[in-house]
């Protein structure tokens, strides 16, 4: 079918000059709207690269950069020396100070390992250590609105689906409790430190620990070089989480020549503890400098005193 020449014909103001103008103004429209895109895509590029390096830098963060935290965390008693890896997976000295300014240090053998990674809303943390935590131990934890909840599980079967809430977490030579400082550098104890767990949580809510559960950490054949005899004794300090989140305490002497007890509390006002030294009646004299230093003589014993 023809078309009419009239809708063929061009109209009158785009001939001459007119259509002249009208094709510069559509080229400029054209190269106007390339140049929006070919600016657009250097924005978008540019944020690509931005995004790619923020997930490079998450997903690659040097282990450095956990150690520095659980340095500040720890007021500097815990450090994480010659630390190799990423945030999520690495492995560091484990070494024990008397915080900033302290010349007094000591370090575990081997290296302690670490694997973060996410779950769910919140962080899974699994440690070992083949020295001290053979048993892998897990931290669960659980951000909330101005809180954090930490869960603390054992791994003994290496399968996450069966984690267990109790048992033993690990154990380490109490000559390591010498890199706090005083008193345990001069008491230069020896022994082992062991540690049991029964559901044990923490949760920081607002600025104060609060604590769940049960913690249970016993020194077995403690001894000393301060005093003549081959070994003190055994003890064990329950702490205990009450309904009010604060930790209740309880020292106890299972065997030995060096008699300790005590009781105390840590909560928002602090650490609060009172205890009392005594000597068998057969080794007092060979105790007797032990008692002068771990507390307020009065008598044939010492009461110890914190907070």
């Amino acid at each position: 079918m023809a078309v009419p020449s009239f809708f063929q014909r061009r109209p009158g103001w785009l001939k001459g000059g007119m259509a002249v103008t009208t094709r510069w103004l559509e080229s400029t429209l054209e190269v106007a709207r390339w140049e929006n895109m070919r600016k657009a895509g250097k924005r978008w590029g540019k944020w690509g690269v931005a995004l790619g390096a923020v997930l490079g830098l998450i997903l690659f963060a040097p282990a450095t950069w956990l150690a520095q935290s659980v340095e500040n965390l720890t007021g500097g008693r815990l450090l994480l020396a010659e630390a190799q890896g990423t945030v999520w997976q690495g492995d560091a000295v484990a070494i024990l100070t008397g915080g900033p300014g302290s010349r007094d240090a000591k370090a575990l053998p081997g290296r302690l390992g670490w694997r973060i990674k996410v779950k769910g809303l919140g962080l899974r943390v699994s440690l070992q250590q083949d020295c001290c935590m053979p048993t892998p131990v897990v931290l669960d934890l659980l951000p909330g609105w101005g809180r954090l909840r930490a869960e603390l599980k054992l791994n003994p079967n290496g399968n996450e689906a069966e984690l267990q809430a109790s048992g033993a977490v690990g154990h380490w030579p109490a000559a390591w409790l010498g890199g706090l400082g005083t008193p345990w550098n001069t008491l230069q104890l020896g022994g082992l430190l062991r540690l049991n767990a029964q559901q044990l949580s923490f949760e920081w809510v607002e600025g104060r620990l609060r604590m769940s559960g049960q913690a249970d950490f016993a020194l077995d054949n403690v001894t000393s070089p301060i005093t003549t005899l081959d070994r003190l004794g055994s003890y064990r300090l329950d702490v205990l989480g009450d309904a009010q989140g604060q930790m209740q305490l309880n020292l106890t002497t299972l065997e030995g020549s060096l008699l300790l007890t005590g009781q105390g509390t840590v909560g928002a006002g602090g650490t609060r503890f009172r205890g009392d030294a005594r000597a068998v009646e057969a080794d007092r004299g060979a105790l007797d400098n032990l008692l002068n230093i771990i507390g307020r003589r009065s008598g044939d014993h010492s009461v110890i005193l914190i907070g």
